[in-house]
C-alpha cells in the first residue's frame, strides 16, 4: 500500500485551512433588497436579508411556518407569503416612479429596501426635512403590503437603527 503524500498533504492543508463560512452573509432567501437612492454620502449600508449559515439554519423553521401563516388563516390567495416578495418589489419600483413626479424630495436620502414575506422594510439615511409621514403612507399603498417598518434616520452620525452590512475579510 503506497501512500501519496501529495494527496495527503493537500487534505492536510484544506482542513487547516480557516473557513469563513460562519462570516460568509448572503441572502439564503432570496429576499428582494435593493437600494432606491444614494443622496446621502457616507449612510451605512445596511445587512439587510445577508445571514450567516448558522443564522440561516436557526431561522429555517421560523421562516417557514411564519410564511404559511398567512394562508393557514386564510389572509393571503397565495400558499406561501414569500410567494408575493418579487411582485412587490417590482410594484414598489414602479410607485418609487410615481413618487418621483409626485413627492421628488423622497430622493433627499440613502435608502435600501427589503422585502420579507409582504413586510417591507425601509432602511437608510434621510435629509432632515424628508416627507417621512408621506413616503411611507405611499409605499403602504403597494398592493400585498402587508406592514412597512421604518428603520431610517435623520442623523446617521449618531448612529443607525439596523444592522451594518460587514464586509468579509
Amino acid at each position: 500500500m503506497t501512500i501519496d503524500y501529495r494527496c495527503t498533504m493537500f487534505a492536510l492543508l484544506v482542513l487547516a485551512l480557516p473557513t469563513h463560512a460562519e462570516d460568509d452573509l448572503q441572502n439564503r432567501g432570496h429576499d428582494p433588497f435593493f437600494q432606491i437612492s444614494s443622496a446621502i454620502p457616507n449612510c451605512p449600508e445596511p445587512a439587510g436579508p445577508r445571514v450567516s449559515e448558522a443564522e440561516w439554519m436557526r431561522e429555517s423553521h421560523h421562516r417557514i411556518e411564519h410564511g404559511n401563516h398567512c394562508w393557514v388563516e386564510g389572509r393571503c390567495r397565495l400558499p406561501n407569503a414569500f410567494a408575493y416578495d418579487d411582485e412587490i418589489a417590482d410594484s414598489t419600483r414602479r410607485r418609487l416612479q410615481w413618487l418621483s413626479a409626485n413627492l421628488p424630495t423622497w430622493q433627499q436620502s440613502t435608502l435600501w429596501v427589503t422585502v420579507w414575506q409582504r413586510w417591507m422594510l425601509v432602511q437608510g439615511c434621510v435629509d432632515p426635512g424628508f416627507p417621512l409621514a408621506r413616503f411611507m403612507a405611499a409605499l403602504r399603498d403597494v398592493p400585498d403590503v402587508e406592514r412597512v417598518i421604518d428603520e431610517t434616520t435623520a442623523h446617521p452620525e449618531r448612529g443607525v437603527p439596523y444592522a451594518l452590512f460587514r464586509k468579509g475579510p
